[in-house]
């Protein structure tokens, strides 16, 4: 059974709820459905979901912290996850060259070739467990241990649009310009956000993910 979250007040209106690492996809169906719960509490008026965390905003006026935070752990050992519609997404990728400038950078700080650090980034089945930081980028679990890689040291000032990047023990895609701090290995020909859409991002919580690779350039 999942451990009952760590409850922190974030100021007078907001409790923060937090699982122990490491992320699993079990723990974050958990954290959905308890957003779902929340969002019937009397006083709570928005739910954050994170990674391995939720965020509980609400009226102290119509409810104390104290209170919420029985409501949290009495709920909490009667949720299931909360089951979502799987797809999977297959994102084709061109590795290295001017595609994904890092990628030698993340071989020699992992000790494998670029070829395998291709091979096995490919290889892998991601979960998106949430969307943030920009519109439509997923932070995703399931990246091979062995490829974690810390980000740069001076972030770029500008990432080209659907930039692959790792980051840490994640690994993700930019949707957008933006500025940025992972490691890029390559770069994606897919759109990942589209505000005229009527589903504006391409991806979204619960889908898997394979990235297909399409060319490797040295």
């Amino acid at each position: 059974m999942t451990p009952p979250p760590r409850l922190h007040a974030l100021g007078d209106a907001a409790l923060l709820c937090e699982l122990p690492p490491p992320a699993t996809l079990a723990q974050q169906q958990q954290i959905w459905a308890l957003a779902n719960e929340a969002l019937q509490w009397r006083g709570v008026h928005e739910v954050l979901p994170g990674m391995n965390n939720l965020s509980l905003l609400f009226d102290p006026a119509q409810v104390d912290a104290a209170e919420l935070e029985m409501q949290v752990l009495s709920a909490w050992p009667q949720l299931g996850g909360l089951a979502v519609e799987v797809r999977e997404i297959r994102i084709p990728v061109v590795y290295g060259g001017d595609a994904g400038p890092d990628l030698a950078d993340v071989a020699a700080h992992t000790g494998l070739a670029p070829a395998e650090v291709v091979r096995r980034h490919s290889s892998a089945d991601y979960v998106v467990y949430l969307l943030g930081f920009l519109p439509g980028f997923a932070f995703m679990g399931g990246l091979p241990p062995e490829l974690a890689t810390p980000r740069r040291n001076e972030p770029r000032v500008a990432v080209p649009a659907r930039s692959v990047g790792i980051g840490g023990a994640q690994t993700g895609i930019y949707p957008l310009v933006s500025p940025g701090g992972w490691q890029l290995i390559g770069r994606t020909s897919m759109q990942l956000f589209d505000p005229t859409a009527a589903e504006p991002t391409l991806l979204r919580p619960g889908d898997r993910v394979r990235f297909v690779v399409e060319s490797v350039a040295s």
